[in-house]
């Protein structure tokens, strides 16, 4: 069990992910994804603590052993009325990543459970092998972010009551960056040596999640959770990239749902999720403005992604066809992180996805055992404008997403 848990750490964090409700999945755990990421009050798996810490109190003594397949495709199109985008449609390379994720629970005593989870807690990938701003200044090939991110929590769950339980998992955080062909930028950045191919870099910090689960009466429950911000460590590698120095904190994030089982077989699920992008600098500054020296890398107003708070809502039903197999599907549909006039920096990282449609079943095929699948579609977006630095060149950033996950489950 020690060498498996250490292959997914290493796994996670060697792995490039996209995401898509920004840099975050649209859910955790399988069953979760199956529903378009609802769950906050319907404990589901070993992974429900990334989205309410109080459900692992209602799953048992179970482990869960996930891998998914995530196949984004993302780029850019470039109009042909000048600026200094190359015109044309651009495609990023790397379309393909294997992410995995890992659970287990233990019961303590009557009243309390401990348990551990792991996974891709988000992450941006962009590849391209012609640089498109190479129009800017002299630059090599490829260029793009590479960003990924992994969790580790482990939660203490206890039963305050019959119908009131709660939660809190502290949660390690480890982030790698890695950042190629920015070169015409280094003129701009307080620290020109620090903005772009300088290898990997590493970052790790933590945060805490603290989760309610209501059962208000036999058919209808209640969920909710906070997570704080999460402190990172700089990337100092790239503080001439990123504002404040480095700085790459995780935003805070709120979730808050119901569940309602309205046959003895169905439940519908609706959660809302909120993540607070605006409170992260290197994530909110704007690049919606002339650059000019010296100050518009790396400082604590450098220029950013432009992104906005993002908030989501999400829809899901559960239905229990028979005592061996049970079927779900999900929507979901999320504010804009990115204004039209942000785009330049976008191409990078084009989180413009805001609708995702989930199916998923579980199938248990003896007493203790179940293997569980989702798969999930990233509906296509693409957002239009331009940008002060290429006027009146106008373009679009598109992304959609294919993801399918399979996992086994194993209650004790």
């Amino acid at each position: 069990m020690d060498r498996l848990i250490l292959f997914l750490i290493v796994a996670a964090v060697s792995i490039p992910a996209w995401a898509t409700n920004g840099y975050f999945s649209h859910g955790y755990g399988t069953a979760s994804k199956a529903m378009a990421g609802a769950g906050t009050a319907l404990p589901l798996d070993t992974l429900s603590a990334a989205t309410n810490p109080a459900n692992m109190f209602h799953i048992g003594e179970r482990m869960d052993i996930g891998i998914s397949l995530f196949n984004p495709k993302r780029g850019y199109e470039a109009d042909a009325n000048g600026g200094a985008i190359p015109p044309g449609k651009h495609d990023s390379d790397k379309n393909a990543f294997l992410v995995p994720s890992f659970g287990r629970n233990w019961i303590l005593d009557d009243k309390s459970t401990f348990g551990v989870s792991i996974g891709a807690n988000g992450g941006m990938n962009t590849s391209y092998s012609s640089n498109p701003f190479r129009n800017f200044g002299p630059s090599t090939n490829p260029a793009g972010i590479d960003f990924s991110q992994l969790f580790v929590g482990a939660t203490y769950a206890r039963r305050l009551s019959d119908r009131h339980t709660l939660g809190i998992t502290p949660v390690l955080v480890l982030q790698s960056l890695k950042v190629e062909g920015l070169e015409p930028f280094t003129g701009l950045s307080v620290h020109p040596n620090d903005v772009t191919n300088r290898g990997r870099d590493w970052s790790v910090g933590g945060a805490v999640r603290i989760g309610w689960l209501g059962e208000i009466n036999d058919r209808l429950s209640l969920g909710a959770s906070v997570q704080s911000r999460g402190y990172m460590a700089k990337f100092d590698k790239y503080k001439g990239l990123m504002a404040e120095a480095g700085d790459f904190d995780l935003p805070p994030q709120l979730n808050l749902g119901l569940a309602w089982k309205f046959s003895d077989t169905a439940t519908g699920v609706v959660d809302y999720q909120r993540i607070n992008y605006g409170d992260i600098k290197s994530l909110s500054n704007s690049n919606d403005y002339l650059f000019a020296p010296p100050n518009n890398l790396g400082g604590d107003d450098g220029l950013g992604f432009g992104w906005d708070d993002v908030g989501i809502l999400k829809l899901g039903v559960q239905w229990e066809y028979s005592s061996r197999l049970t079927l779900r599907t999900g929507y979901s549909y999320a504010s804009d992180a990115i204004s039209n006039e942000e785009s330049l920096f976008n191409l990078l990282a084009p989180a413009v996805v805001k609708e995702h449609l989930s199916v998923g079943a579980t199938w248990r095929y003896d007493k203790h055992s179940a293997i569980n699948v989702a798969f999930t579609r990233g509906l296509k977006k693409s957002s239009d404008g331009t940008n002060p630095n290429v006027a009146p060149q106008t373009g679009s950033l598109y992304l959609s997403v294919n993801e399918l996950e399979i996992s086994w489950s194993k209650s004790f």
